[in-house]
């Protein structure tokens, strides 16, 4: 029943994810309506959900009192996507919202896709890769936006006489920057001074490693994370099948199969 609600949900969130792609299109109004229609059916199975998931925190948090369980979901991640999958649905009714401010909330719904992350076991493995290398992914984005800081400075100062159109502020030096050690390079800012090329040349080849330390840094830990669940699937597998035959075992079995815990006692010598 639960895989049959989750099957149900993600096809919810993907039929929505649709629906607000389908609104950049001209669309008749009879569609229109059809799909303001589902948007509403989805909004209150959305709603619900959140409401449940926050009423049985306990369950999860099943270490804390029951209110410190449910303020501790409605303020975690999950929490704040679900909230953002109903909010800009409600937010109209109770406030006066400009036609933009209205626009900007339906991109905020686009957020719900982000709920796929709760149903799917591939994308619960990239939440948890993520956070536990979230310390090395934020030490090394940050070194990356301190070359980009000082290389943007160095260039705008380089380059800065001989195109002041283009390298307007350090802000323009940054913008080439990122483009270049994250090798985009979209052409429409480039160095044209012999020193501002030389400089560029080093910086294209420190791009190329620093922005795939990033990568490195996240594949090592799918690795890890594979490694993991094929050691844990090992050791059921060893203590639930018999090592002889690999015929299932009842409970009574693997007491006789598995190792009795040895507790050692010492011994009085005479």
């Amino acid at each position: 029943m639960s895989k049959f609600i989750d099957i149900f949900l993600i096809f919810i969130i993907l039929l929505n994810t649709c629906i607000v792609y389908s609104y950049t299109f001209p669309l008749s109004e009879s569609l229109l309506d059809t799909l303001s229609k589902i948007e509403v059916f989805s909004v209150i199975i959305f709603t619900l959900e959140y409401l449940l998931r926050l009423w049985t925190a306990d369950v999860f948090y099943n270490y804390m009192p029951a209110w410190r369980a449910r303020r501790a979901y409605a303020f975690s991640l999950l929490a704040a996507i679900d909230l953002l999958a109903v909010l800009p649905f409600y937010l109209p009714m109770v406030f006066p919202v400009d036609l933009t401010v209205l626009k900007l909330f339906t991109i905020f719904r686009f957020f719900q896709i982000f709920k796929l992350t709760r149903y799917t076991s591939s994308m619960r493995n990239i939440g948890l890769v993520l956070r536990r290398k979230a310390s090395q992914l934020i030490t090394s984005i940050l070194v990356i936006g301190m070359i980009i800081t000082i290389v943007s400075l160095i260039m705008y100062h380089i380059e800065h006489d001989a195109q002041p159109d283009k390298f307007e502020s350090a802000f323009s030096g940054m913008w080439w920057a990122i483009s270049t050690l994250t090798t985009v390079g979209y052409g429409d800012i480039y160095p044209i001074t012999t020193f501002g090329r030389f400089m560029a040349g080093i910086i294209s080849f420190l791009g190329i490693g620093f922005v795939a330390v990033p990568t490195a840094i996240i594949s090592s830990g799918f690795i890890e994370q594979m490694n993991t669940k094929r050691n844990t699937r090992r050791k059921i597998k060893e203590y639930h099948y018999c090592p002889h035959c690999g015929k299932p075992l009842s409970d009574e079995q693997e007491l006789i199969v598995s190792p009795p815990m040895q507790t050692e006692t010492p011994e009085l010598k005479k």
